[in-house]
């Protein structure tokens, strides 16, 4: 019979099964926390609205820059090559041949739109004046 101990802290919960090790914290993580391992790589204001837009169909850098929250070029940048490295989207060649790349998620990165959803439902039930954004049409 398998005992697993569940230990509940003040900011995470690590279950343990004895005899399974679990992995070391890289270096550029703060924790073994996978919610701090999470947001890391997530947990800033401009993340996870790129990963939105990915999901709702942008794929340029130009059309990253367009979304209504005004994202700075140098920060744009750096979030993509961020989420690039961890392996969330990855550039491929533009359709329209030009030298700019395009973005595309990865199934890694298309697995975080469950978390997505359910704060954008969140926001909706308990933010007043909020909307969903949708996808252009045509």
């Amino acid at each position: 019979m398998q005992v697993i101990i569940v230990v509940v802290c003040k900011y995470h919960f690590f279950r343990h099964i004895p005899g399974v090790k679990k992995k070391p914290a890289s270096a550029d993580r703060r924790s073994p926390c996978p919610i701090a391992c999470s947001l890391d790589i997530l947990g800033d204001r401009w993340t996870l609205l790129i990963v939105r837009d990915m999901i709702l169909g942008a794929q340029r850098f130009k059309e990253f820059l367009s979304a209504p929250e005004g994202i700075p070029t140098n920060i744009l940048t750096e979030r993509l090559a961020r989420l690039s490295s961890h392996g969330v989207i990855e550039s491929t060649p533009a359709a329209d041949g030009s030298r700019h790349p395009a973005y595309k998620l990865t199934s890694k990165g298309k697995a975080l739109l469950p978390l997505l959803q359910a704060m954008r439902d969140w926001g909706l039930k308990w933010e007043e004046g909020t909307a969903a954004l949708r996808r252009p049409t045509g």
